[in-house]
């Protein structure tokens, strides 16, 4: 087992206001098998912590760790992390002018395992996971992303997932900019993901939509940079219902 544990994370980023508070003492822990949705208004530092998990260097970490299975993530470079297990699915996927995705993903998967994977198998795989996220064949040959629309990227970010096979993945916002169909397929591949590897899942949302599909184990609300109600899928049920006006009250909000 995987654990990705989070403790009193305090982190800033520079603005033109000066050095702003994002998150304030976050605490968190994802094993693998585990599903975490985290859920929140806008502003309230989900993708803040997300990309800090990740090493995002416009992110400071002033106070607080991160370890996966005990080892200081906040110590690791951005490729160490990757290699370590970790994966992050991107709000805003960016274009890689000049790689193409074949050659993308053989890099990727070759610096993470080492080695580079048997082209047989490995052809064969690529074609199975893309079939299953109805993604073009000729997509294999054009530039990472690059014309790609917002649901093509997104399916691109689970390829990558499905095929690196991470021990804990990071999806920030995954469901945003999706119709039904598309959202439908995302979900499955993440879920397949998991049957196959036992992945950890921390799921960033602001809505239920996608929690139909994938289905969380535990929901955890963030407001203003903290973890301010944690349940099960029944929270995120209620939230559905409610909103977040209850969490929020007078406070204004963070820019995450």
């Amino acid at each position: 087992m995987t654990v990705l544990e989070i403790r009193d994370l305090h982190v800033t980023v520079e603005t033109d206001a000066g050095t702003t508070p994002i998150l304030n003492g976050v605490t968190l822990t994802v094993r693998t098998g585990e599903t975490h949705a985290i859920m929140g208004p806008n502003g309230s530092g989900k993708s803040t912590l997300a990309y800090t998990i990740a090493g995002h260097p416009k992110y400071t970490v002033t106070s607080g760790s991160i370890t996966l299975d005990g080892e200081d993530v906040l110590e690791m470079s951005v490729d160490e992390r990757a290699r370590a297990g970790l994966f992050l699915a991107m709000q805003y996927p960016v274009e890689i002018p000049g790689v193409t995705v074949t050659n993308f993903l053989r890099t990727a998967k070759t610096a993470i395992d080492g080695e580079a994977p048997a082209i047989r198998t490995w052809t064969k795989d690529v074609k199975a996971s893309m079939k299953n996220l109805r993604i073009d064949p000729k997509f294999a040959q054009r530039n990472v992303n690059e014309g790609f629309s917002g649901g093509e990227k997104k399916r691109h970010e689970i390829l990558q997932l499905e095929l690196l096979k991470p021990q804990i993945a990071v999806l920030d916002e995954t469901d945003s900019g999706l119709d039904v169909d598309a959202l439908k397929i995302v979900s499955e591949g993440v879920n397949r993901a998991k049957e196959e590897t036992d992945l950890g899942v921390l799921l960033i949302t602001h809505y239920t939509r996608i929690l139909r599909y994938i289905r969380p184990d535990f929901v955890h609300v963030m407001v203003n940079g903290r973890i301010a109600e944690e349940g099960g899928p029944e929270l995120a049920e209620r939230l559905e219902e409610e909103g977040y006006d209850r969490f929020i009250g007078d406070e204004t909000p963070v820019d995450a």
